[in-house]
């Protein structure tokens, strides 16, 4: 299910947009999660710790099937199953397994999360939710969901929180200092909002080892993991960043401060030597914190 959108770091999949083309959207998703790959093998790395010898490996949420290969070089035991409402994303995450060698322990589950995973053959030895969750209306019943389709001994592993990622100076020479924090208040607001419209949405404090035990787990980690690719970036960081930095400035359109909207302008004209595009001093620093849990019996 392809729910993550503007304000997520890894997919961005603007999912809230009902008009979207995914096949069209398929090849920007995917390159901008593969600039996240590095944040993922670290995340991968410690799972794997975790969760030894895992049989299914279910990625909630996959999207075009980065994480998902990952997955499956982690663990070349594993069977690996990409879930997604998205068709076209799914697509792309065959043709990965495919590229990858990987496709003859690879499947693909279309449909709505939570119920989808009703149509698992078998329980998972390890779920991996990656800032889908927070785009169900009723969080504590998908964990439930979650927990009962895992086997015993088996983890969850839930990606949500960490800190807003950071790609400029506070000061970039234009404009008035600090507009990624301006940013992000702008986006915290509507990340609210989209909550708020969410069918059966029920407010929960984000008190994510609290919730996985009330879902019958035990929690056995929390971790937050880095992304740091520094100035000067490269192309394909450019890229996820002038991407990123257009959905907002069009996302957050009837919020902006008309400073702050001229300054994206400029900051996205490719003509620009100040735009990211161009200057020198652009960067991508994110954090993405990754909770544990395992089915107990």
């Amino acid at each position: 299910m392809a729910h993550h959108h503007d304000h997520d770091r890894a997919h961005d999949h603007a999912h809230d947009h009902g008009d979207i083309d995914w096949a069209e959207m398929g090849p920007l998703l995917e390159s901008q999660a593969e600039v996240f790959t590095p944040l993922y093998e670290h995340a991968l790395a410690w799972l794997a710790k975790r969760q030894t010898d895992p049989g299914l490996v279910v990625d909630a949420g996959s999207g075009p099937g980065v994480v998902a290969g990952l997955f499956a070089e982690t663990f070349p035991g594993a069977r690996v199953v990409a879930v997604d409402s998205t068709e076209p994303l799914l697509e792309r995450a065959r043709a990965r397994a495919e590229r990858l060698g990987v496709a003859d322990r690879f499947g693909t589950l279309a449909g709505e999360l939570p119920a989808v995973l009703g149509d698992l053959d078998y329980p998972a030895d390890l779920l991996w939710a990656s800032r889908s969750l927070h785009h169900l209306g009723d969080q504590r019943a998908a964990l439930a969901a979650f927990a009962g389709h895992l086997a015993p001994g088996g983890t969850l592993a839930l990606m949500e929180g960490g800190l807003p990622a950071r790609f400029l100076p506070r000061d970039i020479g234009f404009g008035r200092p600090g507009l990624q924090a301006r940013l992000d208040a702008l986006e915290s607001e509507w990340f609210s909002r989209m909550r708020a419209s969410l069918p059966d949405t029920v407010a929960e404090t984000e008190d994510w080892p609290a919730l996985l035990t009330a879902a019958g787990l035990k929690p056995t980690g929390t971790r937050t993991f880095l992304l740091d690719l520094p100035a000067p970036a490269p192309d394909r960081a450019r890229a996820y960043v002038a991407a990123h930095l257009t959905r907002l400035r069009d996302g957050l359109s009837d919020d902006l401060d008309p400073d702050d909207r001229a300054t994206l302008d400029r900051l996205l004209d490719p003509a620009d030597p100040a735009s990211v595009h161009h200057r020198p001093d652009v960067f991508v620093l994110a954090a993405h914190t990754v909770h544990t849990a395992t089915r107990i019996g």
